[in-house]
């Protein structure tokens, strides 16, 4: 065994890991409210408590920091499956159309069940656990629409995705517009921040309901994470190997649609870091899967994280949701990205 690459991905990942922390503490420590690094270690060994700093540390800034690096890990695992499955380095779960069709699952959640403050709350045990399921089916029934679409004479055909994926996510974003318009004007100004990509009212359900999808799914897509390196040879080659090609692949998708959809429920629709993640990753580890996607789930984790800070703090004391500064970032790499293709 080469003990290089491996050196060079515990680095690495060591150093995506050192900025993660540098921009939690910058996330923790600014805001509204400036916090001390004495006064947080001081909240948090419960030294001379504070109720201001326990409230600003416990329930608004720590899980916004923890949902951010959840939401962060699981799009970058799920991109790196996705262009993995499809061989294509521009799929991502947003282009696609997966962000899109959870979005409007839950949008159409949101409505038939939360159109009141006397009705099931956004915060409410019931409503933050089912919203991932209703984001599963919608995720599942948009990858279903684009492979139907897509598939050519037993062949996915690349070019046909892509496009069939923008349309998809035009689409079920036209659906969500909709159901958010016919909302009350309380209801839709959360909704319409929601659908932007935003985690600013994040709160410890959510990391609960969140958490064991990334973990669960996580831990399941990297114990088959070398399959993703096979899967880059045609199916016949792959199937020559004794691997079944379609089940495979069916498993590992499905996997990372169920990741895309707990995160859009508790994020909204963030885009781009499902695309860049992986592609940064393989620049820095190589092109092993076995490597790529916990290095895709540390790069994803520090850009959602850093990216949020600069969502709370660049025009304080209002925010920006996290989806439109991640977009900033993500569009021009993608033409970047485009451009190579083409080249």
């Amino acid at each position: 065994m080469h003990k290089g690459p491996f050196i060079r991905f515990i680095t690495m990942l060591s150093i995506f890991i050192g900025l993660t922390i540098i921009a939690f503490y910058f996330h923790i420590t600014n805001g509204a409210f400036d916090i001390t690094v004495m006064d947080i270690i001081k909240t948090f060994l419960r030294i001379d408590p504070n109720e201001k700093q326990d409230l600003v540390i416990f329930e608004f800034r720590l899980p916004r920091i923890v949902i951010a690096a959840l939401v962060g890990i699981g799009l970058g695992i799920a991109g790196t499956v996705i262009q993995g499955v499809t061989r294509n380095g521009l799929a991502d779960p947003g282009i696609l159309g997966i962000n899109a069709g959870a979005g409007a699952s839950i949008v159409i959640f949101m409505f038939f069940f939360q159109m009141t403050a006397t009705n099931i709350s956004i915060d409410s045990w019931y409503s933050v656990f089912i919203m991932p399921l209703f984001g599963f089916v919608g995720g599942a029934l948009a990858a279903a629409i684009i492979y139907m679409f897509s598939w050519r004479n037993g062949v996915l055909d690349m070019q046909r995705l892509i496009l069939t994926g923008i349309a998809i996510s035009s689409g079920f974003g036209a659906v969500s517009l909709y159901i958010s318009l016919k909302m009350n004007a309380s209801d839709y100004e959360m909704a319409a921040v929601w659908i932007s990509g935003s985690i600013y009212n994040a709160n410890w359900s959510f990391v609960l309901s969140v958490l064991p999808w990334v973990v669960i799914l996580g831990y399941a897509i990297y114990r088959k994470s070398h399959l993703l390196d096979y899967l880059q040879l045609e199916d016949a080659s792959v199937k020559s190997l004794g691997i079944s090609v379609e089940k495979e692949k069916s498993i590992l998708l499905l996997s990372s649609i169920g990741l895309v959809s707990a995160c859009v429920s508790v994020s909204g629709g963030i885009g781009f870091i499902g695309l860049m993640a992986p592609h940064i990753a393989k620049r820095l580890v190589g092109i092993k899967h076995r490597y790529v996607v916990p290095m895709s789930a540390a790069v994803g984790m520090f850009l959602l994280v850093f990216s949020d800070y600069i969502a709370k703090t660049v025009f304080e004391p209002s925010e920006l949701p996290v989806g439109i500064i991640v977009s900033i970032i993500g569009i021009p790499y993608f033409l970047y990205l485009l451009v190579k293709t083409r080249a």
